[in-house]
């Protein structure tokens, strides 16, 4: 038996939180993503890539349920662990620079969003080039944005 803080066990809470969290029901994901956030950072440390995935997750599982008083200071923190951890140049680095982006338009934090977006086109195009796919949804996202 691995027990519950076997990282097999809050990889499968994980999985069952995405479940929910894709069918849309955030009551049922919610908790999950929050326990299984806790316990990573617990059990793996705030420097984990799997605890910087958990805190992500649960900052989209909070933005998809409109709590984004909880969910941007959690995509902040992701953003900065995901700079000190893997550097400004790694894909889940410039993945979570789109969230954060994302998040503040969502919020109606258009000066800082157009920003964010701006940065994250720029990063994505420089480290990726300009025909990547996460390049090209950087363009569409800050071009969305900037006609709002």
């Amino acid at each position: 038996m691995q027990g519950p803080d076997h990282p097999d066990t809050l990889t499968a809470r994980a999985n069952l939180a995405d479940a929910y969290h894709l069918a849309n029901k955030l009551k049922d994901a919610l908790p999950l993503y929050e326990r299984t956030f806790a316990d990573r950072e617990r059990v793996q440390g705030p420097d984990h890539p799997d605890t910087i995935t958990a805190c992500g997750n649960l900052a989209s599982a909070y933005h998809s349920a409109r709590k984004l008083t909880l969910a941007l200071p959690l995509y902040e923190r992701t953003l900065a662990d995901c700079e000190r951890v893997h550097g400004a140049d790694h894909p889940d680095t410039l993945a979570s620079l789109g969230n954060l982006a994302h998040a503040y338009h969502t919020a109606g934090r258009l000066t800082e969003a157009l920003t964010v977006f701006e940065r994250t086109l720029a990063e994505c195009e420089r480290v990726l080039g300009p025909g990547h796919p996460l390049t090209e949804t950087a363009r569409e996202n800050y071009q969305a944005a900037a006609q709002s």
